[in-house]
């Protein structure tokens, strides 16, 4: 939702989709690179989810390092509010 901030300009808070679209981009990047490197990426990334072992992940692309900034929690909730279409 835009504000107008002290020096007049139009400011833009970030919001709950703004988060969810960002953590959808990390995911999608993450999704590629081990598409990639010939994993299974639904299954390394479940890894991942189960047990928070970055080794699940590649490097490839830099991609566990962007892992780390993907919030599990958020994460699984967000997949069972999808899943649930709620």
């Amino acid at each position: 939702m835009p504000a107008i901030n002290k020096n007049g300009q139009t400011q833009k808070f970030p919001t709950q989709h703004d988060g969810n679209e960002q953590m959808k981009e990390i995911l999608q990047s993450i999704y590629a690179a081990l598409k990639e490197k010939g994993y299974n990426p639904v299954n390394q990334i479940v890894g991942y989810l189960l047990t928070e072992d970055p080794t699940y992940i590649t490097n490839y692309k830099n991609a566990r390092a962007l892992v780390r900034h993907i919030d599990r929690d958020e994460l699984l909730n967000e997949l069972v509010r999808n899943y649930l279409d709620v």
